[in-house]
């Protein structure tokens, strides 16, 4: 899933104890007593930096659906050596370039 402004709270801050609205603001977390919150122009930052890094990796998670399951990949190796298998995974490496 797509990172959350949350996440990028809990990752500025390293506790993953805070709690509150997921869909909102800094305002809207609850954080410990006399804990100094990070600004919202740094969650922003952080989860725009996220955001990127998921996306730049969308290419992986389609690969992954489509990529046979390994007990068929270690069949076709096993049947038709290593150069099968390679055309066979290049179909899906091919259709989702890096």
């Amino acid at each position: 899933m797509e990172p959350t402004y949350f996440e990028a709270v809990q990752i500025l801050t390293g506790d993953k104890a805070l709690h509150g609205k997921t869909d909102g603001g800094i305002e809207k977390i609850v954080f410990p007593e006399g804990f100094t919150p990070p600004t919202d122009a740094d969650v922003k930052t952080k989860l725009a930096s996220m955001v990127s890094n998921y996306d730049a990796q969308e290419y992986a998670r389609n690969r992954a659906t489509e990529y046979p399951a390994i007990a068929e990949q270690l069949d076709e190796i096993f049947h038709n050596g290593i150069d099968s298998w390679k055309a066979v995974i290049k179909v899906t490496k091919d259709k989702y370039p890096k």
